[in-house]
């Protein structure tokens, strides 16, 4: 099937757009949650009424030609944040911008938005926060170690990288191979 015009132009112009972070869905949901603290609200309903915040409040991307609408954020490649699961620090934006692999463009406004609006909100609120600080010193040092990564720092919640090998060992076979080879 040979593309159209419409189609070859629409795939182009998404090959060709930069991956970018907007700090556009954080600056909404922190303004919610700083509209709505203090009322008490159940968790669940915070939550559905954040979703329809954010809903009724971001910018819709139409893109010219295209007859399916719509990007995570303002533009194509665009990528959203969520401050409420994992507040970025300047640091990580920096990585994020400079890192080799997969590279993300953060511009100076979406660092200033976040020294000035997200990070001294969200800061200690997040959900990664309050997991970490519930956790063992043993869990610590093995997240320190590497046996966990991504935790709530790209991904939603329930995603953590374990490997094939820990999902059908365990830990306790996993103590016992290490004290075998003396490792320990």
């Amino acid at each position: 099937m040979k593309m159209t015009d419409r189609v070859m132009r629409l795939r182009e112009q998404s090959l060709n757009a930069r991956e970018t972070i907007t700090a556009e869905r954080a600056q909404l949901i922190t303004q919610f949650y700083s509209d709505v603290e203090g009322q008490g609200l159940p968790a669940p309903v915070l939550r559905a009424r954040a979703f329809e915040y954010i809903l009724r409040h971001k910018a819709i991307c139409i893109n010219e030609g295209e007859l399916i609408v719509g990007e995570r954020g303002p533009a194509p490649k665009a990528t959203p944040t969520y401050p409420e699961i994992c507040l970025h620090s300047i640091h990580d934006l920096d990585i994020l911008n400079s890192r080799e692999k997969v590279s993300f463009n953060v511009d100076d406004e979406v660092k200033h938005i976040y020294m000035e609006e997200i990070i001294p909100f969200w800061g200690g609120r997040s959900n990664r926060n309050r997991i970490m600080e519930s956790m063992t010193t043993e869990w610590l040092n093995a997240y320190g170690a590497g046996i966990f990564t991504e935790f709530q720092e790209q991904r939603a919640p329930g995603h953590t990288v374990l490997g094939y090998k820990m999902f059908r060992t365990g830990f306790l076979d996993l103590k016992k191979e290490i004290a075998d080879r003396g490792v320990l």
